[in-house]
């Protein structure tokens, strides 16, 4: 879930270069920090040190982060803030960010402007597609709206009339995540906000036409809120699929504490049925990182995965005293199992760089 923000203590706008807090400089790039220095009278070869870094990589206001690689670059979107109605940031190597302005200057005539959320992003064909949550002036209830552009740093441009998702009898939908399947079949996963109206919270999936702009078929229900740890919401899903597996990942309970954390549910097939791990949740509060969460899946150059999320320091939780800062750690997927390296203050190898 998501509220209107504004930036924390630490601001960033314009093209200021955005760094983690631990990170060690000169070795932020993935590649490895080349040969140690030696000593002339020595005749041991030199010793290559990997490239580190520590979280947060985005040490900023950047709130529900969905992290599309394209090309040679990684592109970062946020909800609203000082940064616009989707503060963007671009990055090289998953660690050090460059804030780049609002990638969704313009709104739509239907939209309430100042509660813009969670924004994703896929390319279909030529197209970057984003799918956004605003407040749709007309049921006023957050709704989902879909906006293009020719690539992926934008700007995008509203598309269509209207919202393409607007659950109004379920309390609002929110947290739209594009899925595309290894057949190139394109669906849109999002969250009834039943959260806001004491209603049962759920996650749905929908297929989308071959541009994107329109769904099409019927919406099937995923999984919904029943796990003590997810309270009264499970949101922000993520669909990913390895080895024959759809690991669909959510975050539950309350955003704006240490309770929010993440899980995932597996299924065989993209529709479900999807089961809940036994282990949930699997990204939870840990010393100074409160309430990890929003969590998107981006891979490295070499294709590993890395599990990017937001999270609040310990102590300074709400946007009144804090803010979420992006974060990234190691993720495996095997056998139907979830493992997440994480959360992290401690230096660790940096993801590998794009070649």
């Amino acid at each position: 879930m998501t509220v209107n923000l504004t930036l924390g203590v630490k601001v960033w706008s314009g093209a200021a270069t955005l760094v983690g807090a631990g990170m060690l400089g000169a070795l932020a790039l993935a590649g490895g920090a080349g040969p140690a220095p030696t000593n002339a009278a020595s005749t041991r070869p030199a010793v290559t040190q990997a490239a580190t870094f520590s979280n947060p990589v985005l040490d900023a206001n950047f709130p529900d982060p969905f992290i599309l690689r394209s090309g040679a670059a990684y592109h970062a979107y946020a909800t609203n803030g000082s940064g616009g109605n989707v503060p963007y940031a671009v990055s090289k190597d998953l660690v050090s960010w460059t804030a780049a302005g609002d990638a969704l200057p313009k709104l739509p005539a239907w939209v309430q402007p100042g509660l813009t959320w969670a924004p994703e992003v896929a390319r279909l064909g030529n197209t970057y597609l984003m799918y956004y949550t605003a407040r749709d002036i007309k049921s006023d209830r957050q709704c989902i709206g879909v906006a293009v552009a020719v690539k992926a740093a934008g700007p995008f441009s509203p598309a269509g009339g209207g919202p393409i998702v607007c659950q109004a009898d379920l309390g609002g939908s929110i947290d739209a995540s594009p899925f595309v399947d290894s057949d190139g079949k394109a669906y849109l996963l999002w969250k009834n906000d039943g959260n806001c109206c004491n209603l049962t919270t759920q996650i749905f999936i929908q297929a989308l036409n071959p541009d994107g702009l329109r769904l099409t078929g019927k919406a099937s229900n995923l999984i919904q809120n029943f796990q003590l740890w997810e309270g009264s919401v499970v949101e922000a899903p993520t669909l990913y699929k390895t080895g024959g597996v759809y690991y669909l990942l959510y975050s539950g309970g309350p955003f704006d504490s240490d309770l929010y954390a993440v899980g995932y549910a597996t299924s065989k097939t993209v529709t479900g049925p999807y089961k809940k791990a036994e282990e949930n949740p699997v990204l939870v509060t840990k010393g100074e990182i409160s309430g990890p969460g929003h969590q998107t899946i981006v891979t490295d150059g070499e294709g590993k995965p890395w599990i990017a999320y937001h999270a609040w320091t310990t102590g300074q939780i709400g946007d009144s005293v804090g803010y979420r800062s992006m974060r990234i750690d190691p993720v495996t997927f095997s056998g139907g199992k979830m493992t997440v390296k994480g959360p992290t203050l401690t230096p660790q190898r940096a993801p590998a760089a794009i070649r």
